[in-house]
């Protein structure tokens, strides 16, 4: 068990090529939205876009993808065929729709706002399965997993990480909520055990557990962050991450992601001389650019 700090990170090659273009970041396919929950895919995709990555898409219901398209203009977007309720229909898998949308993506991530409608659930967990790229696992996209952590064993990828909230690590391992908060450490490393994944329980010192029993604690961050919003920004900048870093080193990845989502929180707040309380999901993406260059001048000042 080791803490987030800076030295796990300074193999990352944090500071960009003077000739680099977009193509030397990554594309990250984001999977994201329902009716009502457009927000989730826009902040989802600003994290992604602001923690580097050179291209994202988001894939969301056809209904909804002005909305988004809207929400931020450098996001891109591809429609998908919706349920009744306004979600990802099943059938966009099925008729080789989103295959199509997968072709020359980097990494997928899939959640944020997605629903729990069982025909966007069966989706779900098709698309988490049978995909090759790496995954991200996120919000609705692991509700699709309840009590069956086991299933993500089967899968194709050889990277995926689940991001769970305490209620939604309580839902996948069949446990309660205060059952996981007694011991954060060990059902991280159940999760992780049960489904050869890599996982990042949230939370107060959010923790990342490896298939291999490795355990890292997060200290960034502040009680500002426990707002609805939060966890959709974290999955963008993971994906992000990973679009430009690769799986070669996926646990410092995650880690530096999340190191820096909690330093986000505290930047947002100090640096405008704000309580934590009124602090907007948001904003953590709008200061990542000031938090990303004052961890990149401390490590640097460090040697």
């Amino acid at each position: 068990m080791r803490w987030l700090e800076h030295e796990e990170f300074r193999a990352l090659p944090l500071v960009r090529r003077a000739d680099s273009h977009k193509g030397d970041y990554g594309h990250v396919l984001l999977v994201a939205g329902s009716k009502g929950k457009s927000g989730a895919a826009i902040l989802a995709g600003r994290g992604a876009l602001r923690a580097g990555a050179g291209l994202v898409t988001v894939a969301t219901p056809d209904s909804i993808l002005p909305i988004i398209a809207a929400g931020q203009p450098e996001l891109m977007t591809e429609a998908l065929g919706e349920t009744e309720t306004g979600s990802i229909a099943l059938a966009n898998w099925e008729n080789g729709r989103f295959a199509a949308v997968l072709k020359g993506k980097t990494v997928l991530a899939i959640g944020p706002g997605l629903s729990t409608d069982p025909e966007t659930q069966q989706f779900v967990r098709t698309v988490a399965q049978q995909s090759e790229l790496p995954v991200i696992l996120d919000a609705d996209g692991l509700n699709a997993f309840a009590g069956r952590a086991s299933d993500l064993r089967r899968r194709k990828a050889k990277f995926l990480a689940i991001t769970p909230h305490p209620g939604e690590m309580a839902r996948l391992l069949r446990k309660t909520s205060d059952e996981v908060q007694a011991d954060r450490a060990g059902a991280a490393l159940q999760a992780a055990a049960d489904g050869n994944v890599h996982v990042v329980l949230k939370g107060f010192h959010t923790i990342i557990a490896t298939p291999e029993g490795q355990v890292f604690v997060n200290t960034t961050g502040n009680p500002g962050m426990a707002k609805g919003g939060s966890g959709d920004v974290l999955t963008g900048i993971l994906a992000g991450l990973m679009a430009q870093f690769g799986i070669a080193e996926g646990e410092r990845v995650l880690g530096f992601g999340v190191f820096l989502h909690g330093l986000a929180g505290e930047d947002a707040t100090s640096a405008r001389a704000r309580a934590a309380a009124p602090l907007l999901a948001g904003e953590l993406a709008d200061v990542l650019p000031l938090t990303c260059r004052r961890v990149v001048a401390e490590m640097q000042a460090s040697g």
